[in-house]
């Protein structure tokens, strides 16, 4: 067997990746284990994306790691403080050494007869190949493509004479100054730009085909600086943690159950931060509250520049460029000297491996998902994916803690293979980011895992609910194979459910 073997191999040493491997750390303390990373820095998200006012969108007491506290002021943080977060994690608990760097994972292949997977990974600084295998794999990549962000090609793009900025490839040296920018899209991105070059450009355009719901949530969270100076620092990060996803929870199920009470709670708070000065139509989506993601504005600084005449919104469709700006359908033109498209991620799972099974190739749209950890029918093989309706991080501790007990169990009981079998025929239509109707979303249905329709399958979306699955339930559940082995909890459950019903009708 290679001299690169591990018991663990991590893909990404983003969020997710460091996530996992402090809890490995933590929990399997004997497992070896390497971090393949393609970039040349840990941090995923917070080290590629370099744009003006990059930050978070979830609070920080929820993004935080379960097992070490944010401590910063801010509950939405800066890109570069975030990335610095993940570094001091990574630093506290050794995992940092054990990450290879510069290393693009080309290859992810299972052998049924070694028990382990082999993996081939390019060197990208000096076009070398090398060669890992490992017992147990783990997709810590997220869902986008790190290369490029999602672009219409816009009639006229070579016609307009000014700069065209990608906010995935961000130009250090990039000056809008005085300048006239027009900032295409609606979501997260588009919402932090917007306002934050806005300070220095000489007007900012936000040109949208259709409006988002915003949220104004302020950067600094009194109460719980508060809570701070007369509680233990853990303590008052698990009450603020505890409150906040709370608070989500309650929003996104109120949004399901109650969407036109909710539309108009959303729009009411809109309306008095805009005060007359911005149309109301351009905040009016024709969706219903959470059908796509809510976005947050920090300190209400996006309604506070357009108030101020800095900012302004165009709801319409772009007719093409034209040398000094865009033209849109109504007829109406838009100047500008710095054009952003910001319409989007290009989804992509594993960084673009496409893993086999014994030769087989995985295809993940053909494949279910196993309490959001697991992909049916690959064996030995985590995917840590996130939320989209709380913050991503609540997701990978507790899918860390899952994969952990699993590889636990399996070192106790002598088992070298796992694997989820869907043996019910229980595959939906809804993909694994659930029944987001997110353009990115509809544009990646054929490369995205399904959920199934019950059980195991079925992605709740719902932290609590995954904190007793994945925390507390047995891991020998009636679906997942060890070693070829079925357990039968399932039939266990069913007759320990009928036994009192078959003594009363039968006797015992």
């Amino acid at each position: 067997m290679s001299q690169t073997h591990r018991d663990v191999l991590i893909i990404g040493a983003g969020v997710s990746g460091i996530g996992m491997a402090c809890h490995l750390k933590r929990e399997c303390p004997g497992k070896s284990f390497a971090i393949l990373e393609r970039r040349q820095s840990l941090g995923g998200t917070w080290d590629l994306f370099r744009y003006p006012g990059i930050r978070s969108d979830s609070d920080m007491f929820t993004f935080g790691y379960n097992f070490r506290p944010w401590v910063g002021d801010k509950v939405l943080a800066d890109g570069a403080s975030i990335k610095s977060y993940v570094q001091e994690t990574a630093k506290e608990n050794d995992v940092a050494r054990h990450i290879r760097f510069g290393l693009a994972v080309k290859t992810a292949d299972w052998s049924g007869i070694d028990k382990c997977w082999t993996l081939t990974a390019e060197n990208e600084s000096s076009g070398e190949t090398e060669t890992f295998t490992a017992s147990f794999l783990i997709g810590c990549t997220g869902y986008y493509n790190y290369d490029q962000g999602y672009k219409p090609d816009f009639p006229g793009e070579s016609d307009f004479s000014g700069q065209i900025v990608q906010p995935q490839h961000w130009p250090e040296d990039l000056d809008y100054t005085g300048k006239k920018v027009v900032v295409i899209g609606s979501g997260a991105t588009a919402i932090t730009l917007v306002p934050t070059m806005a300070e220095k450009a000489a007007h900012v355009t936000m040109l949208q085909r259709s409006p988002t719901y915003l949220m104004p949530l302020p950067s600094t969270d009194k109460i719980t600086l508060f809570l701070r100076k007369i509680l233990p620092a853990r303590v008052a990060y698990k009450l603020a943690r505890a409150r906040n996803i709370a608070i989500s929870r309650f929003l996104f199920t109120r949004s399901r159950k109650y969407p036109d009470l909710m539309r108009r709670l959303f729009l009411g708070i809109i309306k008095r931060q805009v005060d007359g000065k911005a149309d109301m139509r351009h905040f009016t989506p024709d969706y219903n509250p959470w059908d796509q993601r809510l976005c947050v504005v920090k300190d209400g600084d996006l309604f506070r520049a357009l108030r101020a005449g800095r900012v302004s919104i165009a709801t319409d469709h772009i007719e093409r460029f034209t040398e000094s700006g865009i033209r849109l359908k109504s007829g109406e033109e838009l100047a500008a000297d710095i054009i952003i498209p910001a319409t989007g991620l290009e989804i992509q799972m594993l960084g673009g491996i496409k893993p086999t099974v014994d030769g087989e190739e995985v295809v993940l749209r053909d494949r279910v998902i196993y309490k959001n950890v697991m992909v049916e029918g690959v064996p030995s093989a985590g995917m840590i994916f996130g939320y989209t309706n709380i913050s991503w991080t609540l997701k990978v501790d507790i899918a860390a803690e899952y994969l952990c007990r699993l590889m636990n169990l399996m070192d106790q009981r002598g088992f070298r293979v796992a694997v989820a079998k869907d043996t019910e025929n229980s595959r939906g239509e809804d993909t694994i980011l659930g029944a987001l109707n997110a353009g990115y979303i509809r544009r990646a249905d054929d490369r995205l895992p399904r959920q199934g329709t019950k059980g195991p399958w079925k992605s709740s979306q719902n932290y609590l609910k995954d904190v007793k699955t994945l925390r507390f339930e047995p891991i020998e559940d009636g679906y997942l194979e060890l070693d070829g082995i079925r357990s039968h909890a399932r039939d266990q459950q069913q007759a320990g459910f009928l036994r009192p019903l078959r003594s009363a009708l039968f006797g015992s």
